[in-house]
């Protein structure tokens, strides 16, 4: 705001029907100031949202992961916990596979907040 207020002062500008010109100009200039820290704030927000998302599903694969390594499969019984177990435990390298992809998005996400941090652009 302050540069546009220098260019105006350095040029003159002769504005004769509207003396209030730099008024309007200022004001006008100090509602765009507020729409953007409000789209600041609410970028912030949504960023704070998905490292939340990105730690409840690291969280829960890494759960169901030690599930289908640590829980013994009992051939026996036909509950829903085996059956979903059993599926787990034949699909493990899938959820491995899903688990590293959440901890690289996490990594990523992080890594572009700490350079936002310190200015610079990824």
């Amino acid at each position: 705001m302050k540069d546009i207020e220098q260019y105006l002062r350095d040029n003159k500008p002769v504005v004769k029907e509207n003396p209030t010109f730099i008024l309007e100009t200022r004001r006008r200039m100090e509602s765009v100031e507020g729409i953007k820290a409000e789209v600041d704030r609410q970028s912030s927000r949504l960023h704070k949202a998905l490292v939340v998302a990105l730690l409840a599903g690291l969280v829960i694969g890494a759960g169901l992961t030690a599930l289908a390594y640590f829980y013994p499969v009992d051939a026996e019984g036909t509950s829903a916990l085996n059956e979903f177990h059993a599926f787990l435990h034949s699909y493990r390298q899938y959820v491995l596979g899903a688990v590293a992809l959440m901890a690289i998005g996490l990594g990523c996400v992080m890594a572009g907040r700490k350079a936002e941090v310190f200015g610079l652009k990824l």
